[in-house]
């Protein structure tokens, strides 16, 4: 089972799931920084540059935030760049009391992804982590597929100080997201019934050979599995 919405109070998407059933769960680089409620723990799950295997035990249960790109270090308080590929217990960066609060807080709960998303929401913002001229400038510039010279311009900084703030708020620089995004256009038109020459095609691919590469660098496993693995 897993469902997902947009949050109401974030700029984030909140996310259930679970299984009856042992089970392994794909995870491709979105972007993305997470907070995770998983049988009584808190995670942070930094953004990845390629994807992990999640094992899920018969009976698990988890309920989740995933952040808007750019928007988790402000709202987690960390740098993406310290969590990049790694999955870090919530309370090495709140310390052990608040997220033990929160942690007895969201198992109590009728609605465990609420009352996540209701204190998340009730944080201060980190101001230090907070770039949303750089996130606005970084994420339209990967969509119009505009270089990197262009992104620093349209962001007000040069290259070097682009790469750096880069890395604090989505983990890595601005090739590495545009590169991770095209790769979920791809997939998601591919889900849509897009033939999958047409989505390389749209997603700004060379061609679907080129698609297929990325998958198998991103994803791990060829594109026709991966898409298979999706639907069920």
């Amino acid at each position: 089972m897993y469902r997902e919405q947009p949050a109401r109070r974030l700029p984030a998407t909140t996310w259930q799931a679970g299984t009856d059933q042992p089970a392994e769960h794909r995870v491709l680089p979105d972007g993305c920084m997470d907070v995770i409620w998983a049988d009584g723990t808190l995670l942070i799950a930094g953004p990845d540059t390629t994807a992990t295997l999640a094992t899920w035990s018969a009976g698990a249960r988890f309920a989740g935030l995933r952040f808007d790109a750019g928007r988790g270090p402000a709202l987690l308080a960390v740098p993406a760049d310290e969590v990049r590929d790694r999955r870090v217990p919530l309370a090495e960066v709140w310390g052990d009391d608040p997220v033990r609060r929160l942690a007895e807080q969201v198992a109590e709960a009728s609605d465990p992804v609420a009352a996540l998303e209701n204190a998340l929401a009730a944080r201060p913002v980190d101001a230090a982590l907070a770039d949303d001229r750089l996130v606005q400038a970084v994420l339209a510039g990967v969509r119009r597929r505009a270089s990197v010279a262009e992104v620093g311009e349209a962001a007000g900084i040069g290259e070097r100080q682009l790469l750096r703030r880069c890395r604090t708020v989505f983990g890595y620089g601005p090739k590495t997201l545009a590169r991770i995004m095209r790769l979920q256009d791809a997939l998601a038109l591919a889900r849509s019934g897009t033939a999958l020459a047409d989505a390389a095609a749209e997603a700004g691919y060379a061609d679907q050979p080129h698609l297929a590469r990325d998958v198998r660098a991103l994803a791990g496993v060829p594109l026709r599995t991966l898409l298979r693995q999706q639907q069920s």
